[in-house]
């Protein structure tokens, strides 16, 4: 029996989605060459994504590359905008070729590297600082300790999961819904939990 009706409501959905991609890109478009952040060809996204780029720092994004920030567009649950945003002249936010993101916030101090073909699932944070001091007389006056990121080529980071200051995460690599990246995690395995600990190879 042929589903007339769910078939109407998918592509009402979809021909909304159309139109939301269009409208996105072109707003992030204009948005992004007046911030001053560097994009490759095919940038698509559905909402507006909130950037912040702090003066004489570089956020570079890729080809190919897509921000989901409308909280329909990723059935999944989106609950907020992709952000970028660098927070020192001295920050980078390198994004490579062919890169998926979902709700994600990318805060850097010092230089958050992402290979190509990385996705990242909804909800994701990924930050090289602390963003306040640990000691209390600290914590409205330090932005806390700082050490870049690296991540490598076609890595998956699942739901909510927490990527910290100092790691890398080596090619291929999958990491599990709402894990906390406190360590390096090798190439070629799938690793999760709190902290994210190396569960098997591949």
């Amino acid at each position: 029996m042929a589903d007339i009706q769910g078939k109407i409501v998918m592509r009402l959905r979809n021909s909304r989605l159309r139109l939301l991609e269009i409208y996105s890109g072109c707003w992030m478009t204009i948005s992004l060459a007046i911030k001053k952040v560097q994009h490759g060809s095919h940038l698509r996204c559905w909402g507006k994504m909130n950037v912040v780029r702090y003066p004489a720092s570089r956020i570079t994004m890729g080809n190919r590359c897509s921000f989901r920030s409308d909280n329909s567009s990723n059935m999944i649950g989106v609950n907020r905008r992709c952000m970028l945003s660098t927070h020192s002249q001295k920050a980078v936010i390198s994004i490579g070729n062919g890169c998926g993101f979902s709700g994600t916030v990318i805060g850097a101090m010092e230089k958050i590297e992402i290979g190509n073909d990385v996705l990242c699932g909804a909800n994701t944070l990924i930050t090289d600082f602390d963003w306040h001091g640990i000691l209390p007389h600290e914590r409205k006056t330090s932005p806390g300790d700082s050490r870049p990121i690296i991540i490598g080529n076609n890595v998956f980071i699942g739901y909510g999961t927490v990527v910290l200051k100092g790691v890398s995460i080596g090619d291929n690599s999958v990491i599990g819904a709402n894990s906390v990246v406190t360590k390096s995690i090798p190439a070629n395995v799938i690793a999760g939990g709190n902290p994210c600990k190396v569960i098997k190879a591949f």
